[in-house]
This record gives C-alpha cells, structure tokens and sequence, in this order.
C-alpha cells in the first residue's frame, strides 16, 4: 500500500461498557457481577448498556430487558444516571481537548481524534493514546480502549481489538493482514442484516469481501457497494469533524402493555409532539420531513414519512401529520408495541449551521 509522505494519525477512543462501569465505580457490590443499565424486565423495559459478565451470556444493547433476564436470571437491573454520564462524557471531552482541537464525538462515550498535528508537539499517537488512557483513569476512574491508525474506519477497528482497556495500533503495514483476517461481522458499518446477506454470498472475512469487484458491489449492494470495496482494502479518507451538525431529532416510547386504543396511543402522539416542537423552538431550528415509527405487537416495524416544502416547528402541525399517518396504518387487530417520531431536514435560525449536541441514546423514552 502506497502511504502518503505525512501520514495521518487518528485516535479512537471508546469506554469501556460506559454506563455499567460508571454504577460499578459508584457501586462497589455490583463489580463483578452481571450488571445491566436500562429499564425494569416486568415493566417492557430495554437494555441501555451491560457488563462484561453480563455480555458472557448473549446480552447486549437495545435488547428486551425480558429477554435479557431470561438469559442471565441473575442480572442486577439499575436504572441510569443520565446526568452523572452527561457530566464524565464532558471531562473525557476537556481530556481530548488538550492534545487536539479536531476532536469529532460520535457519542457520549466515544470520539475521533486527528493528532498529526497536536498540541503537545508528541510525535508519537501511540503515546498520545496512552496518555489519554492514563488521564481518564486518573480522572475518572474508569477505563477506555484506544485504536491507533493512519485513518478513521482502522482506528475504530483497532479498539475493538483488545477491550476492555485495550491499546492496539494499525500501522499501514499491517492493515491488509488484518483486514483479510477479519470476521465480515467485525467491519465498522457492516451491521446484522448485511453481514447475513454477505454471508450468503460466501463473503466470511475481509479476504473474500476483497475478491469482489468494484462493479459487482454495487451492483449487489447498491451505492454503499463502493464503502465497501474500499474499507476492505483500508482506504478512508473521511475527516476528523469537529463541528458535527445535527441531522434529526426524535422521541419513542415503548409502552408498558400493546395497545389498540385509537384514542389512547393519539394522545401520546398530541403528548410527543408538544415535547419535540418544544425542543425545535429551544435548539431554534424547524423541519421539513416528519417520520412516524411504528412497532406493532409481533415486533414489525413500520417508518412513514412526510416532506413538506416549507419548515415546521409546531405541535399543532406535527400532530396534524402523524395523527394521519397513524390513522392510516391503524387496525383495531393489530395492536401496537411502540410510536416514535422524529423530524429531519432541519433548517437553522437565519440559515446558519449550528454545532450539534449529540443525540444521546437517553432521549428516547422507554417504559420504566
């Protein structure tokens, strides 16, 4: 592989099981234990996040907390502190800060890195991760696993290497012998779905996805084919972004018994709408598409739209819409699990492109 003369140097930072080891910190009993942060089993709950000792026994984010409990009867269930996170996710933050100022957070617990430049003038990012690592810890006492690499997709690979407390380093020698090894499920952005559909292809690692034609990717997988054809063979030449721009906003809820009462789950729409017009007007943005999400009882899950050409910011108006859309996909046979709404296309006060705050998983509401 050919390398540039100035070689980019990427960090990726992630927290180790965030959630759980902030109550674990807090919790001395819960250590060692499977511990899950979300909402209560009885009570249609999801896992937010888990322990590692939780993790041993197929749980993982976003599942049923019932589920959850009946694959680790012994789980100990706490509610999270939404805020005590918010407040650490700000220290990790001031941390990265001192070495870089392209600094891009992908979420509360994680973030990009550019130290090609820093401000410490340390040659080494290797040495840069291990101080960062050491200064979380320091701070907060937790851990992070670091990836070191020459680009972002490599980076974010390098640490799920070794976690938790992991440091491992891509160099641009290493990266085809790695790549080729790698299990197809193992590529950063290559979820359930695609890495079931690749399976079938025969496509098990980054050796068989490389065997691929640029033209066959895409003729199979559509436009995000090329992504494909290029991260196989390490190439990414997507920036460090400090200046993330928010792109949607949206609230759920699962509800505590499926319902098929027209009246009931309008009113939790006329409720939802309120709260999210409420945080357009703060944010000081409005919207062109409105989306409705529908989960019924058997788990399927339906997402309708609607763009308009102007921009909204009104409860009235939202509500106008999905009430619609809800209308429209209601059966009194069918009753529903979850609704959801969210707005995107978003249009900023005097047309100015304001710095995002990360949409944080904790936004959604979940029965408790």
């Amino acid at each position: 592989m050919k390398v540039n003369e100035k070689m980019r140097k990427i960090i990726h930072i992630d927290m180790d099981a965030f959630f759980a080891a902030v109550e674990m910190r807090d919790h001395p009993e819960y250590r060692g234990k499977p511990l899950i942060v979300g909402g209560s089993p009885d009570k249609r709950g999801v896992v937010s996040t888990c322990s590692y000792e939780a993790r041993k026994f197929g749980i993982h984010s976003a599942m049923a907390s019932a589920l959850a409990i009946k694959l680790c009867p012994q789980a100990i269930f706490v509610r999270g502190k939404y805020e005590v996170y918010r407040e650490i996710s700000f220290q990790l933050r001031r941390i990265f800060y001192e070495y870089s100022d392209l600094v891009e957070p992908v979420s509360i617990d994680e973030a990009y890195l550019d130290v090609t430049v820093n401000k410490k003038n340390i040659a080494s990012a290797t040495q840069i991760a291990r101080e960062i690592k050491t200064k979380i810890f320091l701070e907060t006492q937790l851990t992070a696993s670091a990836g070191v690499s020459y680009n972002k997709f490599l980076a974010k690979i390098a640490s799920e290497i070794n976690k938790p407390d992991g440091l491992f380093v891509i160099p641009p020698e290493k990266a085809t012998e790695i790549l080729e090894k790698l299990p197809i499920g193992k590529f950063h952005g290559i979820g359930k779905a695609t890495e079931k559909r690749m399976l079938q292809f025969g496509i098990q690692t980054g050796a068989d996805l490389k065997k691929w034609t640029l033209k066959d990717l895409l003729k199979h997988f559509g436009k995000i084919g090329s992504h494909y054809y290029y991260i196989v063979r390490g190439i990414d030449n997507s920036k460090v972004t400090p200046h993330r721009i928010r792109k949607s906003l949206g609230s759920e809820r699962t509800f505590e018994k499926d319902s098929n009462d027209k009246e009931k789950l309008l009113k939790f729409l006329q409720s939802l709408s309120k709260k999210i017009a409420g945080k357009m007007r703060e944010k000081k943005f409005k919207a062109k598409t409105i989306t409705l999400k529908i989960k019924y009882e058997n788990f399927e899950l339906v997402t309708k739209s609607k763009t308009i050409q102007g921009a909204f910011d009104e409860a009235v108006f939202m509500y106008g819409i999905v009430k619609n859309l809800l209308l429209e996909n209601f059966s009194e046979t069918r009753k529903i699990r979850l609704l959801g709404i969210s707005v995107s296309n978003l249009i900023w006060e005097n047309n100015k492109e304001k710095e995002s705050q990360i949409i944080f998983e904790f936004f959604r509401e979940k029965s408790e």
